[in-house]
């Protein structure tokens, strides 16, 4: 199942996604099986993030609340809040469509 997992960040934890960015993008790599795609979210382009979405390959909702347990953004306080939703593709192979080359 997939799943929609957004997450709000602190409002003043910026230095928390300075210091742990690297350690966080390689536990990323590492997680490429079920983490679909995940990336910042902007108010406008040039600002600093102020959360991040991902989308989540995994049995059940359960399992999708587990996932970002041990990610070092989560472990050092960065998240404020998370929300997981259970995620409908409109059409099926739209994931696979976004990784052919243009």
């Amino acid at each position: 199942m997939l799943f929609a997992i957004r997450f709000t960040d602190h409002p003043t934890a910026f230095n928390v996604r300075k210091q742990y960015l690297h350690p966080h993008l390689e536990w990323l790599k590492q997680k490429r099986d079920v983490i679909k795609a995940a990336g910042s979210l902007r108010e406008k382009h040039s600002d600093q993030p102020v959360g991040a979405l991902w989308v989540v390959d995994a049995e059940n909702e359960e399992d999708a609340l587990s996932i970002f347990s041990d990610d070092p953004f989560w472990l050092y306080g960065l998240r404020a809040s998370v929300e997981v939703l259970s995620w409908s593709l409109a059409f099926e192979d739209m994931l696979e469509e976004s990784k052919k080359p243009a």
